[in-house]
């Protein structure tokens, strides 16, 4: 069956609907190649540091590509990685903004409420009427909301710093960070939304990859019972293989259940980065068609 994503109302306004139907198209068209890239993206988490900034900049990658197939300039995995490897230090720069930036967010918003909290219990304290109690602890919850919501809009307003950095040119690991910033101005609520749909979307394969790993763990550890009693004392080795298989089996289903997810929630944000930049910008460009 195709399906035609070249609609107006994509772009004007951020159609919530089409653009995680857009990006769901997207996903199935290109499950394979997206999937692999993941999968090879979250094998080099394993290394730290530079696997961490592989693995930032893979996933960034995807966006890449999903972005391409939107614009009618499709481009090959070969060619898109090699870009993306030419700004690993880009990368690796608003890595470490990104933490920090996270980071000051977090203790600023916790001291905030930390603080109302605080000035919330000693209230109570001095004043034991129960209405006063529950005006006192509805102002504490009241608080912990408001400082939830603050860090969620902070952390949208970067939510496209890494589909920047991997689809312009004039961009670097600090600009990018502005950039995003500017292309989110006036679209938080909306992306917000497509982002909670997004996520709520993978819960199933989440749920069914919680399943499998249980069950084999399950599995080894029946196994582990029966075996155990047969290993003398010097059989240790044997033992720590068996505990390492089992650690890199239940490894590998974790990287290949992420793997499916991600480059979902990939291709939802360069289909939001499309829509932002077609509203600000009007890139003029239309949608392909997918057979799906």
């Amino acid at each position: 069956m195709s399906k035609n994503f070249n609609s107006p109302n994509f772009i004007e306004p951020l159609n919530i609907f089409n653009v995680i139907g857009t990006a769901m198209g997207l996903y199935r068209c290109h499950l394979k190649k997206y999937f692999l890239i993941a999968l090879k993206a979250c094998v080099w988490l394993l290394v730290p540091i530079y696997g961490w900034v592989k693995f930032y900049a893979l996933l960034a990658l995807i966006s890449r590509l999903s972005f391409g197939e939107l614009v009618n300039q499709p481009e090959s995995v070969s060619s898109g990685e090699r870009f993306v490897n030419s700004r690993l230090w880009d990368f690796f720069v608003n890595m470490i903004f990104m933490v920090a930036i996270g980071l000051c967010v977090g203790v600023v918003f916790k001291l905030i409420g930390g603080l109302l909290i605080g000035i919330s219990e000693i209230l109570i304290s001095q004043d034991v009427t129960v209405t006063n109690r529950i005006i006192y602890r509805l102002i504490a919850i009241v608080s912990v909301i408001i400082s939830c919501m603050g860090i969620l809009w902070i952390g949208i307003r970067f939510y496209l710093v890494d589909v920047c950095l991997a689809v312009e040119d004039d961009v670097n690991g600090s600009s990018t960070i502005n950039r995003s910033w500017e292309l989110s101005k006036g679209n938080v609520g909306r992306i917000v939304l497509i982002f909670l749909i997004g996520f709520l979307i993978t819960v199933p394969i989440q749920f069914i990859i919680k399943i499998i790993i249980n069950i084999i763990i399950t599995i080894i550890s029946i196994i582990g019972l029966i075996i155990m009693p047969f290993l003398r004392e010097n059989d240790l080795i044997f033992s720590k293989i068996f505990s390492m298989i089992s650690f890199l089996l239940i490894l590998g289903i974790r990287f290949v259940g992420v793997a499916f997810i991600l480059p979902f929630l990939q291709t939802v944000k360069a289909v939001v980065y499309y829509g932002v930049r077609s509203r600000h910008e009007g890139l003029g460009l239309q949608l392909r068609n997918h057979d799906v």
